[in-house]
């Protein structure tokens, strides 16, 4: 399967192109950014779509990165892959970023659990804890710092995502540390496609999964459109 995989989710604009019939990256792109993934993105697509020498028309699936995240950067992702798919009617499918981060873990084939985390700012995350062979322990959820390290019920854990420093740096002295550390400003856009042509399409939408509101609302004046002069 030739897959285009794109995350803005998060602390990067990243795409890349892969080959998962042989198991080869064709090509691969990421920048570390927080602002500027609607300008950075487009551009950065073509540029990896222009390496691998594959038009749209050659790719089997798009997946993309949902969230949670930047309300603003998923939303670029998510338009840009929805975009692509339409003009070249190729199916299309969404993952989390929490997934995408515990995906290379899972891979690894350990045994401790592991929690994905996310920094939800207001000391809070958004979370979620599954096995070492992946099967779900506790679903995605945004909480309070505080309540994620009830998590060490489940044993010590291994750490991944943005806000897995913040955990590690504030871990009860009372339970079992971790058993590893992985801050990652985002998911690795490779594993955003091997989990993207895993999934089945039927279950894994392309659209936002915020699992909170936004914390800030446009003023209500401003979502008033009004009609064109007459002429």
């Amino acid at each position: 399967m030739i897959i285009l995989a794109i995350d803005t989710a998060l602390d990067a604009c990243s795409a890349a192109l892969l080959d998962t019939t042989s198991g080869n990256t064709i090509a691969i792109e990421s920048q570390a950014m927080q602002r500027g993934h609607a300008e950075a993105l487009m551009p950065l697509i073509a540029r990896v779509m222009k390496e691998s020498g594959i038009g749209f028309a050659g790719l089997d699936r798009i997946a993309v990165t949902t969230g949670p995240g930047s309300f603003t950067g998923l939303r670029v992702g998510l338009s840009a892959a929805r975009g692509i798919a339409l003009a070249a009617s190729k199916p299309i499918v969404g993952l989390s970023t929490l997934a995408a981060y515990a995906a290379p873990v899972v891979a690894e084939n350990g045994t401790s659990p592991i929690l994905s985390a996310i920094d939800a700012r207001h000391d809070h995350v958004y979370f979620q804890l599954v096995a070492g062979d992946g099967g779900p322990i506790l679903k995605p959820k945004v909480a309070p710092i505080a309540e994620v390290f009830e998590a060490s019920q489940y044993g010590a854990l291994h750490l991944v995502g943005n806000a897995a420093n913040i955990l590690a740096e504030r871990w009860p002295a009372d339970g079992p540390p971790p058993v590893k550390v992985d801050r990652q400003p985002a998911p690795d856009i490779i594993w955003v496609g091997w989990v993207g042509a895993a999934v089945d399409p039927d279950t894994a939408p392309p659209r936002p999964f915020y699992l909170r509101a936004p914390d800030a609302k446009p003023p209500r004046d401003r979502l008033v459109i009004s009609a064109p002069p007459s002429t």
